[in-house]
C-alpha cells in the first residue's frame, strides 16, 4: 500500500522566493532553496493553497504577480469558511497573530482547518519561527486542531543520503 503525499500549503512567498530578483545574500539563498525544492521536490507532496494567497499575489505592489499567479495555476484552493474566518479571530485573540486579519494568521488557520501536515513559508517572524510555535500549537490544541509544521523550502527538501 502506498503512503498517502504530505499536504503542503503554498504560502505566498514561495512564489515570491522563487521569483526574485534582488541580488543580496539571503534573497539569493532563499531563491536557491526554493527553486530546487519547487523544481525537484514539489512532486513528493500533495500541494495546496487559498484564495489569500492569490489575493496577496494580485495586490499590484507585488514584483511579477502574473509570473507568481502562473506558478499556482494548477494548485487546488483550500476553501476560507466561516470556522476558518472564526479561528483568523481566535488567533488574533489570543495574541498568536497579528492584528491583521487577511495576513499570516489567515493562511494559518486555513491550513490549520484543512489538516494540512505543512504550511511552507519564507515567513520566519510570524509563521516559521521557532520562538511562536509552541504558542501556536498550543491554540490550535485548545481547539482541537492539529498543527501544521510552520517549514522553509530548505527543511523539506530530501537528501540524496536518505
Amino acid at each position: 500500500m502506498m503512503t498517502p503525499k504530505k499536504r503542503v500549503y503554498i504560502e505566498t512567498t514561495i512564489p515570491g522566493a522563487y521569483l526574485e530578483e534582488r541580488p543580496g545574500p539571503l534573497q539569493q539563498a532563499q531563491r536557491i532553496w526554493t527553486r530546487q525544492w519547487w523544481d525537484e521536490q514539489r512532486q513528493r507532496f500533495e500541494l495546496w493553497t487559498s484564495a489569500a494567497v492569490l489575493d496577496e499575489l494580485r495586490d499590484e505592489k507585488f514584483p511579477l504577480s502574473k509570473a507568481a499567479l502562473a506558478m499556482l495555476d494548477d494548485i487546488p484552493l483550500l476553501k476560507i469558511t466561516d470556522e476558518v474566518l472564526g479561528l483568523v479571530s481566535h488567533y488574533i485573540a489570543r495574541r498568536a497573530m497579528p492584528r491583521d486579519p487577511e495576513g499570516d494568521a489567515l493562511h494559518l488557520a486555513v491550513a490549520s482547518f484543512h489538516r494540512c501536515d505543512y504550511v511552507l513559508t519564507w515567513n520566519c517572524q510570524h509563521l516559521a519561527n521557532p520562538n511562536k510555535v509552541q504558542h501556536l500549537r498550543l491554540v490550535n490544541q485548545s481547539l482541537g486542531l492539529m498543527m501544521p509544521e510552520l517549514v522553509t523550502p530548505a527543511q523539506l527538501i530530501e537528501s540524496a543520503y536518505e
